[in-house]
């Protein structure tokens, strides 16, 4: 079950039973493998993407990036793994797709950020 006990008392409260419960946590399942693929797709192949990711000695502009690809998995709802840039990378937290041309993906540790990704810097 997706739901905490929390959001289940909730779902409840405003109606659902037990096996509208069981369906809406597939459909959240579906969904979270849906972007997962989705993102896969989006990053497949590497090469050159460009992002509104902030840095340490940055300008607060577009960057740009050698992508070698991003590594997803899920579990239950949530949406993980790993950036893999030409010289370093970055554990992903969550991910989606924003449109055709942009992704968002929500990085950890050294990034700590939500950061918005596309080929092209005018999709941003």
């Amino acid at each position: 079950m997706h739901f905490d006990p929390r959001e289940q008392a909730a779902l409840r409260a405003v109606g659902l039973d037990d096996d509208e419960l069981r369906t809406a946590s597939e459909l959240v399942g579906d969904a979270v493998e849906d972007a997962a693929a989705d993102l896969a797709d989006f990053f497949d192949g590497g090469g050159t993407y460009h992002s509104d990711m902030d840095t340490a000695h940055g300008d607060g502009g577009v960057r740009e990036h050698d992508v070698d690809h991003l590594d997803v998995y899920t579990h239950s709802a949530d949406l993980r793994g790993y950036l893999k840039f030409e010289r370093w990378g970055v554990p992903v937290q969550d991910g989606r797709v924003l449109n055709e041309e942009c992704v968002e993906l929500t990085l950890g540790d050294t990034v700590d950020d939500r950061v918005r990704f596309a080929r092209d810097p005018e999709a941003l």
